[in-house]
């Protein structure tokens, strides 16, 4: 440890690091507090088995060191880890350790910890989720039970290099604990159920092995103490895995709910702007899916802000203002703050939105929507607009890229209608690279759209050939169906409700159907 990284931290000019539990792998796993500190740090050391979309709360500021181990590669040394820490808060950063499952349950945080009070750095611990729990509750197995197991032992199947002979009593181990869970043991998964059977464990006791535990990937392999190994060794299972084994492991049957659930084992990519993704993300996960966020677009101030400018001037009223995306509201009010102005700014003006979510985002800023269709398309918008509107004059505030269904059909019915871009949709390049090497490696089993601007930026980048035969596409609507088709390519599932909850409805129909399908 350098002279200069003790002294500043002696003198309080160092920073801090906190040593962050990311919990199992399911990102919501993280604490409040973890979560919190990801939101401030302007490092962050991370592992390999810390699901990496926790990184997206971490400020675009912020310097990421990936640090991931597996049994066989190491990215930074043990040591190399612990001087990054200490350089980094010797800097003055906020630095944030960020270590998948508990950072003192065999994830080395204690040593790390004692480095740096060693170096007189000042630190904090906030615990995590371990795997050696979640992951037998994932799979339906309760580590504990009244009526089962009153005991429990989490060991470790990779101790020390270095060691001559095992530090774990097995004899003990074997005959003295209702359950055992092992950690980081699939490598050795033969020599520990030896072990177990050797010091008298019988070979009847049910056994289990859990691979990326709370994934939608989620693996379970259920047997016995005899038979547990060969069953592995058959099905590939591979790192990260846990090994449970005890009476416990019975109760599977009844209890398993993680890998029921509709989407269970599909691999979805969501492809909406970055900070609309959360909403889509968090309904697929609890329909089991593992989802990977790739945006693929982001939206911007249109190039001449003047007509926006002068529509919210008030210089001329409106009888009606349109809103086809919540997209346009947010942007339409936050350049009238810009301006100086507020909500009012809409005056005497009638408000209509394509849909609920539009609608939605209009009552946020206190005001009340006076038209919403039936089918949220701009067709049904023109066609359904109530009264008689001729001679109205009707304001349009949308994206640059929208088409002219809309104001085409208003005008027909005798309508003044004026638009004007509010924001613009440009393609989001910043996975090219991940998304290009999921398509290749097959790891996407569906693809979402939720826009035609999505579809169009996705093909630039993967093309036809790239996309997997096997994955399939789900579209929010028809007009985004129709975009994916002009690239060749048959959407498998488009919704009927145009909403993100009615594409994940009818992607969960879909996905029942398959499985349906194929059980006959």
């Amino acid at each position: 440890m350098s002279e200069s990284g003790s002294e500043a931290g002696k003198a309080g000019k160092a920073g801090r690091v906190y040593l962050v539990g990311a919990g199992p792998g399911d990102p919501d796993l993280i604490t409040v507090k973890g979560l919190k500190l990801l939101s401030r740090a302007s490092v962050v050391v991370t592992d390999r088995l810390a699901n990496k979309r926790l990184l997206n709360n971490v400020p675009d500021t912020a310097e990421i060191i990936y640090a991931g181990k597996s049994p066989r590669a190491h990215t930074l040394s043990q040591q190399e880890i612990i001087d990054v820490l200490v350089d980094r808060a010797s800097a003055g950063k906020t630095v944030v350790r960020l270590k998948g499952g508990d950072p003192f349950v065999f994830g080395r945080g204690g040593e790390e910890a004692a480095a740096l009070a060693e170096a007189g750095i000042e630190f904090e611990v906030v615990p995590g989720i371990s795997s050696a729990i979640a992951a037998p509750a994932y799979a339906g197995i309760p580590v504990t039970s009244r009526s089962r197991a009153v005991s429990l032992g989490i060991i470790t199947g990779h101790e020390a290099a270095d060691k001559a002979e095992s530090d774990i009593k097995w004899r003990e181990l074997a005959a003295g604990l209702d359950t055992i869970v092992c950690l980081m043991g699939v490598e050795n998964l033969r020599s520990i159920v030896e072990k177990l059977l050797q010091f008298g464990r019988a070979p009847e006791t049910p056994a289990a092995v859990i691979e990326w535990a709370t994934y939608s990937r989620q693996r379970t392999i259920t047997g016995t103490l005899a038979d547990i190994s060969g069953k592995c060794a058959e099905s590939g299972i591979g790192a990260p895995a846990v090994f449970v084994a005890g009476d416990v492991v019975n109760l599977r049957r009844k209890i398993a709910w993680f890998e029921r659930r509709p989407l269970f084992g599909r691999r979805v990519m969501v492809t909406r702007a970055l900070h609309q993704a959360p909403e889509l993300t968090e309904l697929l996960e609890e329909a089991g899916a593992d989802v990977d966020e790739y945006p693929m677009i982001r939206f911007v101030w249109p190039s001449d802000l003047e007509p926006l400018d002068a529509a919210i001037s008030g210089d001329q009223s409106y009888d009606w203002i349109v809103f086809t995306s919540a997209n346009g509201v947010d942007h339409f009010f936050r350049r009238a703050l810009e301006l100086g102005r507020d909500a009012r700014v809409v005056g005497d003006a009638k408000l209509a939105a394509i849909g609920p979510k539009t609608a939605a985002a209009l009552e946020s800023f206190g005001l009340k929507v006076d038209f919403v269709p039936s089918r949220y398309i701009s067709e049904a918008v023109a066609s359904e607009f109530p009264g008689d509107i001729a001679g109205q004059r009707i304001l349009i505030p949308r994206a640059q890229e929208a088409g002219d269904e809309l104001p085409r059909g208003l005008r027909a019915r005798g309508a003044e209608v004026n638009v004007v871009t509010a924001y613009r949709t440009v393609a989001d390049k910043t996975h090219e690279e991940d998304v290009l090497e999921a398509c290749r490696r097959g790891e996407v089993d569906i693809v979402t759209f939720a826009s035609s601007s999505a579809v169009k930026s996705f093909f630039e980048i993967v093309g036809e050939h790239e996309l997997p035969e096997t994955a399939a596409i789900a579209c929010i609507g028809p007009v985004t169906a129709s975009a994916v088709r002009s690239h060749g390519v048959e959407p498998d599932v488009v919704a009927e409700d145009y909403t993100i909850e009615g594409l994940v409805g009818a992607l969960t129909g879909w996905a029942c159907r398959e499985k349906t399908d194929k059980s006959i």
